[in-house]
């Protein structure tokens, strides 16, 4: 278990993740396929050509997951009860095929449930396109429902 408890987590803390994910076209199709969506901008290189992108996209959706994924051993990998919600989702830049992401986490919230035994904490996740220059590509709120230190 590498994850934070309740009482571990600082308001204003911003952990930066060390793991990154390169995101493969079979990567996106697989995702696509799963959850159903077949928006041809994810699929179709000859749609997508005539787009403003120029290119195939990545799914967002697969893109905020991922962003989950990466923060999870830093914060809640093993100390977490459940996510209470996903909140403020936005896509500021697009994803391509190929594009290697990293994430960081800041801790804007937290406060023990009205019983006392967990707490609530609030971290507004960012993603990022690593390279010579790093681009935002999606940004959001995550509440989760966290463990207190064992006595």
């Amino acid at each position: 278990m590498t994850g934070l408890y309740y009482e571990d987590f600082e308001v204003g803390e911003t952990i930066r993740h060390e793991k990154r994910r390169t995101i493969s076209e079979s990567d996106n199709q697989r995702f696509c396929d799963m959850t159903m969506n077949q928006q041809p901008l994810h699929l179709d290189s000859a749609f997508a050509a005539e787009t403003d992108f120029g290119e195939r996209i990545v799914n967002g959706l697969l893109t905020m997951s991922l962003a989950v994924g990466l923060t999870i051993p830093d914060t809640t990998d093993g100390t977490i009860v459940a996510n209470l919600s996903y909140d403020n989702v936005e896509h500021p830049a697009p994803v391509y095929h190929g594009d290697t992401i990293r994430a960081q986490s800041t801790v804007t919230d937290k406060r023990e449930t009205s019983d006392g035994d967990r707490g609530v904490v609030t971290m507004h996740v960012e993603a990022f396109v690593v390279g010579e220059e790093e681009r935002l590509v999606c940004e959001f709120d995550r509440t989760a429902l966290s463990l207190k230190r064992p006595d």
